[in-house]
């Protein structure tokens, strides 16, 4: 049973991880000609198109999108609860509050490994180009341009990644308890 339960909720963790890159892949105007980008595309469609059919776009948000992704955590939600034996009977603020911590969970940890690969990235192979690098560089300078401002360059190296990650492994702490 417990292997079983491990099956399910990393299933629904993957797909989760799709449609929330692809959903921040959108708010931060990604190329999505490029290969990464155009392959979590064709991944998640077949249940993106049929929904943005019944939800159109409402400015630049995909509401299929959002709520596809809101939907998914649900489920892993649900799933979690059913298979500790908590039951689906919980008020309805447990239920918005377990579903915020667990969108807020995965969206700091992409967050976390994606300028985790970064920096790494631009440590090993700096000037190179690589459409992760690309995808990467999209992701993560939104992110990394404010710390910039406070934290200068010292010696030719840039410690905004360290910053972010240290408050991104704060505020995951912060989460959790």
């Amino acid at each position: 049973m417990a292997a079983l339960s491990y099956i399910i909720e990393q299933l629904l963790s993957l797909a989760l991880l799709a449609l929330l890159l692809r959903l921040l892949l959108q708010w931060v105007r990604a190329d999505f000609r490029n290969p990464i980008a155009r392959g979590l595309v064709n991944l998640s469609n077949p249940v993106v198109v049929p929904l943005r059919r019944l939800l159109p776009a409402i400015g630049r948000m995909d509401t299929a999108l959002v709520l596809l992704v809101l939907a998914v955590v649900v489920v892993k939600v649900a799933v979690a609860w059913l298979l500790g034996g908590a039951g689906l009977d919980q008020p309805l603020w447990r239920w918005l509050v377990e579903v915020l911590r667990e969108l807020a969970h995965m969206v700091l940890w992409v967050y976390f490994f994606a300028i985790f690969l970064y920096a790494l990235l631009t440590l090993v192979a700096p000037g190179t180009y690589s459409p992760a690098q690309a995808l990467l560089v999209s992701l993560c300078e939104p992110v990394l341009r404010p710390l910039r401002r406070i934290i200068p360059p010292l010696g030719g190296l840039d410690f905004s990644p360290l910053w972010a990650g240290i408050i991104i492994q704060a505020l995951l702490i912060a989460i959790r308890y």
